[in-house]
């Protein structure tokens, strides 16, 4: 397998930075200029300029997958450990690797958002044989809230900069949308109504858009080596727009991926 690890313009504008043997996923995008990345179960740096990958030290922390983030500072890492089935657990480590520090006590839990204010965690995770819904607690894992409790699933929350919103795709009765809420838990609203299933929302660090992958009508979960489009629409809501038509999926854009810029995202596509 070759993973494409790609920039995208809001335009649709796709500039290569590197194609790797073997399978990488889920790029985050530092200000100092490299790429966090996962494969193999390991995170790697993939500095911009000379697209090498270079580990990140975890500690004892092995079987990474691609749920992973920076803090609002950059210089805390979170990532996701799963030791087998229904067993991840959220971790801090630094940005530049370190011991481990954990987070949530109970399992799976699998990060995918960070408060603009540093204080706050959003993922996904299943509590008492239930299914995945979406949950925050603070960076010391206490206080942990359930917001989604009439989902039938959900994935990829993502917080807006301003700390106003939380958006995510959920599923209700067979159809993959996305939405978003407050981080109280009111003010629920539907924002996206056509055929595709639409996962991993990502709002742009300036507050005008969101990018999301939308998979062919039918497809159940977020599976790997479909062919998908990344999409674009404004944060407010209303009409979105094909950017990009890509194989890939599952480690495409699981994760933010905004430049600080937000004139450009990172995303990876792949060859079998």
């Amino acid at each position: 397998m070759i993973s494409e690890i790609c920039t995208c313009d809001l335009d649709g504008t796709v500039t290569v930075v590197a194609r790797l043997d073997g399978h990488f996923e889920a790029p985050n995008w530092h200000p100092d200029g490299y790429l966090i990345i996962n494969g193999g179960g390991r995170i790697y740096r993939l500095p911009l300029d000379n697209p090498q990958p270079e580990l990140i030290p975890t500690g004892d922390l092995a079987n990474l997958n691609n749920d992973h983030g920076l803090s609002p500072d950059a210089g805390t890492l979170a990532v996701s450990q799963t030791t087998g089935r229904g067993t991840s657990v959220i971790y801090l480590v630094p940005v530049t690797g370190g011991e481990p520090k954990r987070v949530t006590p109970l399992a799976p839990s699998w990060w995918h958002g960070w408060s603009p204010d540093g204080a706050t965690l959003a993922y996904v995770g299943a509590r008492n044989d239930g299914p995945v819904l979406l949950y925050t607690c603070a960076l010391d894992g206490s206080g942990e809230r359930l917001l989604t409790p009439d989902f039938d699933h959900v994935d990829g929350p993502d917080y807006t900069p301003d700390g106003n919103w939380i958006w995510f795709n959920g599923e209700r009765d067979g159809a993959v949308d996305l939405w978003r809420i407050h981080p109280d838990g009111t003010g629920l609203e539907k924002m996206t109504t056509g055929p595709s299933v639409d996962w991993f929302p990502h709002p742009s660090p300036d507050g005008d858009w969101v990018v999301w992958l939308a998979y062919p009508a039918g497809t159940q979960g977020h599976p790997a080596n479909l062919n998908v489009t990344l999409n674009l629409m404004p944060a407010a809501g209303g009409q979105g727009r094909v950017l990009v038509p890509l194989l890939g999926g599952q480690g495409t854009i699981n994760v933010p991926s905004w430049a600080p810029d937000s004139r450009r995202f990172a995303f990876v596509r792949f060859e079998p």
